[in-house]
């Protein structure tokens, strides 16, 4: 593997059982989850009259996703599961209609089966809505939806035209390789992480602390290296911290939840990994699949 990855060896990094929150103002909490909530409504029930509000329907529903774990860390509340549930539908909803093949598609949202329009390709229908929206179906473990989305064209997110760098697309190559039981995961993963090597990418700060990250955790993973795998986990949280931590970014709702690192725990979880490492970022009720079936999805 690349010589980038943490080695196995204790001393490399000392294991943390605990990752505080970077502090987050919540004067305002509940006014501001009510704004959001009727934002994310409006914009869901106007989709079957414009689908391709999608993009910003999937912006919305996130940011109210992680805006609910403010208040509710854990994730412990039905409200807080709906809004992560409805995130999910909404992002697979998203390639649902971009690839889709009729006229209209069937997609649940919000309680409720709508008929959106197919979109073909969008502005929003790029890398990094694909591994949001990938993120998200593993976090609820929408298993048919991770499959649906790992059949998606890795050629259709190209065709966006958007700036990405390839480690982007090796990843989400990785992704779909390991879920479909496809060839080469190895040297698939390997290209991801050296595409993120800080010497040649444009944002080195954004790679190092949350794009590769997840990439280690997620090697530790299919290695079955339990300690290693927690290490990893433990760097992961404190890279997000301290990125979320600076002025600029502090007040930021995305930096509340780990998204990337909360995906791969899930993952790690349902394998069997013990997950010993606790923390605000990580919403310890989601990992544990409590709310998993409570309501048709």
């Amino acid at each position: 593997m690349s010589a980038r990855f943490i080695p196995n060896s204790s001393e490399a990094y000392a294991l943390v059982s605990t990752v505080s929150r970077h502090h987050f103002p919540s004067g305002n909490a509940e006014a501001g989850l009510a704004v959001l909530q009727r934002n994310a409504q409006e914009e869901i029930d106007g989709l079957e009259a414009d689908s391709t509000s999608l993009g910003d329907a999937l912006g919305t529903t996130l940011t109210l996703a992680e805006a609910h774990c403010l208040m509710d860390p854990r994730a412990a509340i039905y409200p807080t599961w709906d809004a992560w549930v409805t995130a999910m539908q909404v992002g697979s909803a998203v390639f649902a209609a971009a690839t889709a093949t009729e006229e209209y598609v069937q997609c649940r949202i919000a309680h409720k089966d709508r008929a959106l329009q197919a979109t073909g390709q969008q502005w929003y229908v790029h890398p990094g809505t694909w591994i949001t929206a990938f993120y998200l179906a593993v976090i609820c473990r929408e298993k048919d939806r991770i499959t649906a989305l790992c059949q998606v064209p890795v050629s259709l997110l190209r065709e966006n035209g958007s700036r990405f760098e390839e480690y982007d697309y090796a990843w989400i190559d990785t992704l779909q390789t390991y879920w479909l039981g496809g060839q080469d995961l190895v040297p698939k993963l390997v290209s991801a992480v050296d595409g993120t090597d800080p010497e040649t990418v444009a944002d080195p700060e954004t790679v190092g602390k949350l794009v590769y990250p997840p990439m280690e955790m997620f090697h530790r993973f299919i290695r079955k290296d339990h300690e290693g795998f927690n290490r990893a986990l433990t760097q992961a949280l404190e890279l997000h911290k301290q990125y979320w931590s600076e002025e600029d970014r502090a007040v930021s709702i995305s930096g509340l939840v780990a998204l990337a690192p909360l995906a791969m725990t899930c993952l790690a979880h349902d394998a069997g990994i013990p997950v010993e490492v606790e923390s605000e970022y990580l919403p310890a009720v989601l990992i544990g699949r409590n709310w998993c079936g409570e309501f048709p999805t």
